[in-house]
């Protein structure tokens, strides 16, 4: 009987070695995040002015419809026409697209201007707030 005695200490001291091991990794795996983390990632609009390309703000989101991926622009700046190239930035929005498609009141638009809130077909999520800045 002592003999079984002993390999439960056996078996209990290697389940704890597992334990302490399985910790160890985690800590590790935890600090390589942060390091990662700590390095800032340039968005697409402060690569663009970096690359010496001329970037003018053209309007704000100011509400998104996901069902139809369409979102509603109030224009501020500047106009907007198909075929232009524009970036949308935000808090967590950070891409760049071609315009495709707009429209005011319904209607299709091949060009948008200061004062119009029109819809603008997008092909990812956007939110209210998100500025929409048109490349030169």
């Amino acid at each position: 009987m002592p003999k079984k005695k002993k390999k439960k200490k056996v078996v209990k001291k290697k389940a704890k070695k597992k334990k302490i091991a399985r910790k160890t990794k985690k800590k590790k795996v935890v600090k390589k995040k942060k390091k990662a983390a700590g390095k800032k990632k340039m968005s697409l609009l402060e690569k663009a002015i970096a690359s010496g390309a001329s970037v003018e703000e053209a309007g704000v989101i100011t509400h998104y419809f996901p069902h139809v991926e369409a979102a509603v622009v109030k224009m501020t700046r500047g106009d907007l026409s198909l075929g232009d190239t524009i970036i949308v930035n935000g808090h967590t929005t950070d891409f760049k697209a071609s315009v495709k498609s707009m429209q005011l009141e319904h209607a299709p638009i091949n060009i948008a201007k200061a004062g119009q809130e029109i819809g603008l077909g997008v092909n990812a999520k956007v939110r209210e707030h998100d500025v929409v800045y048109k490349l030169l």
